[in-house]
């Protein structure tokens, strides 16, 4: 379900995601163990632009699955609500 609410919102994130905000992400995906220092690694350097290092990191995440995109959208939520609520996502959590 958040995966596919992740797939959904792809473009839109894309379009909005900063610089700053990937790598708040990176860090803490990578502190939750979702992504290893390769992949954090991976994502920063080897993407030129900003669009798309957000590219690769939804990729990858959804990639992971459910789990993992549940923690993504949580940290999203927390670390730029104004890009949460416009990319209308919901809490990630099951009902």
């Amino acid at each position: 379900m958040a995966e596919k609410e992740l797939f959904n919102v792809r473009k839109k994130f894309v379009e909005e995601a900063n610089k700053a905000l990937i790598k708040q992400l990176l860090d803490d995906l990578f502190g939750d163990g979702v992504l290893n220092k390769g992949e954090k690694n991976s994502v920063l350097e080897e993407n030129s632009t900003t669009e798309d290092k957000a590219r690769s990191l939804i990729d990858m995440v959804r990639a992971k699955g459910d789990e993992a995109s549940r923690k993504m959208i949580a940290h999203l939520q927390s670390r730029d609500a104004s890009l949460y609520s416009k990319l209308g996502l919901s809490s990630g959590q099951p009902a």
